[in-house]
């Protein structure tokens, strides 16, 4: 069996049997914080392929479904299984970059995290005084912005995809090597999680609370839902539902400079 390397993002170990030398050399670079010869538990298996396209799904978007006990990921770039059963699956791509196989694991992630009480968000999110804060929103309400306005004393997770679940009880953010525009990783730590803030741009820099129903809403609109499954949507709105019943959620209008984060925690 070929070796591997054991990419582990939030807690969750997943081994990558790259069959493609260059491939490799690149995972090894682009997750190199996050790779370990020890994993805090079993790991996930995908076995990956580069190969010519083979023809099928062209979109754009990750197309995910559920066909008789295993998930197919597809995209114009790569196809792929995943058998829950196992625990294993495999990834065929294009071409020996690392931006498909990157694209599988926030797919597969997301199902994972989905059993633990968890979720991939559409925010950014920083640590700071041991505390974790997410931002969240539209595109263009300034994930990025706030991300790179950050004081010193922070330390970013992501910019693009915030990966939240509970340990023992307790909501924590996460490092990411997903990177958005910024095109940086997050550093490989973790932290309760603070505060949840719905963002707007604006000419003041103000807060106001909200109500654990417009949390959920916020939450729902921005949990990444890659498939669209009645039973896997049914799951995310109770992990909805419990992060706004622990985590105080807030409208944050600020204005594009570093005194935005004054008011923050």
């Amino acid at each position: 069996m070929m070796p591997g390397r054991i990419v582990e993002v939030g807690g969750i170990p997943v081994l990558l049997r790259v069959e493609d030398g260059a491939l490799q050399e690149a995972l090894d670079k682009w997750y190199a914080n996050y790779l370990t010869t020890k994993p805090s538990a079993e790991p996930f298996e995908l076995t990956v392929k580069v190969a010519p396209d083979e023809g099928g799904y062209r979109g754009d978007q990750p197309r995910v479904e559920w066909r008789e006990g295993r998930w197919s990921f597809e995209r114009s770039d790569f196809q792929a299984e995943w058998f829950p059963g196992s625990g294993r699956g495999w990834v065929r791509q294009d071409e020996a970059l690392p931006h498909s196989i990157d694209s599988v694991l926030r797919v597969l992630h997301s199902i994972l995290l989905a059993s633990k009480g968890g979720c991939l968000l559409h925010a950014a999110s920083a640590v700071r005084n041991g505390r974790a804060f997410a931002f969240t929103g539209v595109s263009g309400a300034g994930k990025t912005t706030l991300a790179r306005l950050a004081p010193p004393d922070a330390v970013l997770l992501t910019d693009e995809i915030s990966y939240i679940r509970s340990v023992d009880g307790v909501y924590r953010a996460f490092g990411t090597p997903f990177v958005g525009d910024l095109g940086i990783a997050g550093e490989n730590i973790s932290a309760p999680l603070q505060a949840l803030y719905l963002l707007a741009k604006g000419t003041e820099n103000r807060m106001e609370p909200l109500s654990r129903k417009q949390a959920v809403n916020v939450l729902m609109r921005n949990i990444l839902f890659f498939a669209k499954d009645p039973k896997l949507v049914e799951v995310l709105f109770e992990t909805a539902c419990g992060i706004a019943a622990c985590v105080p959620a807030y409208r944050l209008t600020f204005t594009p400079t570093p005194d935005a984060w004054e008011i923050i925690g």
